[in-house]
C-alpha cells in the first residue's frame, strides 16, 4: 500500500500591506513522491518552523535575493526537521533525523542537496529534535552571533540590554543568552501580562514591559536608570524608536526583525528612523547594522555546541508553543504573526 499523503500550498496572497489570514494557506492531499533521482532522499516531515521572515515570501516580491516568493497553488517551504525514509545521497541514510531551511509542508516528499541541510545531532538534542528550529536552531543562532557580533557585550562593564518581541523565538533566547554574556540588566519588551510573567518568573529578566498596557517610554526610565546600551530589535516601529531615544553614547542596536513592518513591504529594509532619532543615533554614534545570520554560516556548529551545552547545564530554558497538525501549519504561521505564541512556534506533523 502506497501511504496516503498531503501538503500545505499557498491558495492566495495577502497583498503587499495585508495581514496574513488563516485562508490565505490551504491544505490538501497530493500524490506520494516516487521515482527517487540519484542524489535526492524520501524524507517524511516530523516538525515545521513557522517564523516572521516568511512574511515576504507570502508576496510576489521578497526583499533579499537569498528568498525566493511562494508560488500560488504549490506546495510552501521553510525550516523543519524530518526522518530519512529511503536515500540516494551517500551522505545520508534511512533512519538519518535531517533538518534543512526549505522543507516543503508536505508529509513525504523528495528533497536534494543543499548548502542548509544538515544532519540533526542527536549528542545535542537528543529526541527533542525540535530544538534544532528553535534554541539550538536558528533561532539560537541569530540570539548568539547577534549578541556576540553586533551587541558588543563586555563581561564586567555593567550594561544594559532591552529586547523587544522578548517572549518570542530569538527574544527568549536572546535575554538569557545577554545574562550569560555578562550584561547586569536585562530588560524584555512583550504584549501580555502572561509573557512579562514569563520572562521575569521563568527566564530571569529583571524587568518586562507590556507594550499593549504600559507607557513604554516612561516605564523604561525606571526600568533602565542608567540608560540602555544594547537594544536587540526584533519590532522596529514605535517601540523601538522609544527605546533608542534612551540609548547611551556608543551603543548598540541588533537588527535582527521589524515585525511591526512586515505587512508593509513597499517600505525598504531596513527601514529608516524618524528624523529626531536618526539624529539621535548618529550624534551618539549608535550602531545599528543590518544583521544577516546566514553571514555566520562558518561559526553554525560552534554556536550550536555552546547554544546545546547552556539547554543542558540549564542555563538555557527553553519554552515552545507547539500546533498539532500539518494542515494547521498556516494558522500557526498567522498566530505567530499576531503574538500568539511564547518561544518558538512549532508545527509538529509527526513522530519517526
Amino acid at each position: 500500500m502506497v501511504p496516503s499523503n498531503k501538503r500545505v500550498i499557498l491558495r492566495c496572497r495577502p497583498g503587499d500591506t495585508g495581514v496574513p489570514e488563516d485562508d490565505n494557506f490551504a491544505a490538501e492531499d497530493c500524490p506520494f513522491p516516487t521515482n527517487l533521482a540519484d542524489d535526492q532522499m524520501l524524507v517524511k516531515t516530523l516538525c515545521l518552523s513557522v517564523d516572521p521572515y516568511m512574511r515576504s515570501r507570502m508576496n510576489q516580491k521578497t526583499r533579499a535575493q537569498y528568498m525566493m516568493p511562494w508560488r500560488i497553488g504549490e506546495t510552501v517551504d521553510g525550516g523543519g526537521v524530518a526522518i530519512v525514509i529511503e536515500s540516494k545521497n551517500d551522505q545520508y541514510q534511512a533512519g538519518d533525523i535531517i533538518q534543512t531551511f526549505s522543507l516543503p509542508w508536505q508529509l513525504y516528499s523528495h528533497i536534494g542537496p543543499s548548502p542548509y541541510l544538515y544532519k540533526v545531532d542527536k549528542a545535542l538534542v537528543g529526541e527533542h529534535f525540535s530544538l534544532a528550529m528553535g534554541a539550538v536552531g536558528m533561532p539560537g543562532l541569530t540570539s548568539l552571533f547577534g549578541i556576540r557580533h553586533k551587541g558588543h557585550v563586555k563581561p564586567g562593564a555593567n550594561q544594559t540590554m532591552v529586547i523587544s518581541g522578548a517572549a518570542g523565538a530569538c527574544g527568549s533566547i536572546a535575554g538569557q543568552i545577554a545574562r550569560i554574556e555578562g550584561c547586569s540588566r536585562v530588560v524584555g519588551i512583550c504584549g501580555t501580562n502572561e509573557k512579562c510573567q514569563f520572562l521575569t518568573e521563568q527566564l530571569g529578566f529583571d524587568s518586562a514591559i507590556n507594550y499593549k498596557t504600559e507607557n513604554v517610554a516612561e516605564t523604561l526610565k525606571t526600568a533602565c536608570p542608567a540608560g540602555i546600551d544594547v537594544y536587540f530589535d526584533n519590532v522596529g516601529g514605535d517601540i523601538s524608536n522609544c527605546v533608542i531615544a534612551q540609548m547611551n553614547k556608543d551603543s548598540h542596536i541588533v537588527l535582527c526583525g521589524q515585525i511591526s513592518m512586515y505587512n508593509n513591504l513597499d517600505k525598504e529594509y531596513p527601514p529608516l528612523l524618524p528624523d529626531d532619532i536618526a539624529d539621535r543615533v548618529k550624534k551618539l554614534g549608535i550602531t545599528r547594522e543590518r544583521f544577516v545570520v546566514l553571514t555566520y554560516a562558518k561559526e553554525f556548529p560552534e554556536g550550536m555546541y555552546q547554544l546545546a551545552t547552556w539547554v543542558k547545564e540549564g542555563k538555557l530554558k527553553v519554552k515552545e508553543t507547539v500546533v498539532e497538525g500539518l494542515e494547521n501549519t498556516g494558522a500557526a504561521f498567522v498566530s505567530m504573526m499576531k503574538g500568539g505564541n511564547i518561544g518558538k512556534m512549532i508545527v509538529h506533523v509527526a513522530d519517526p
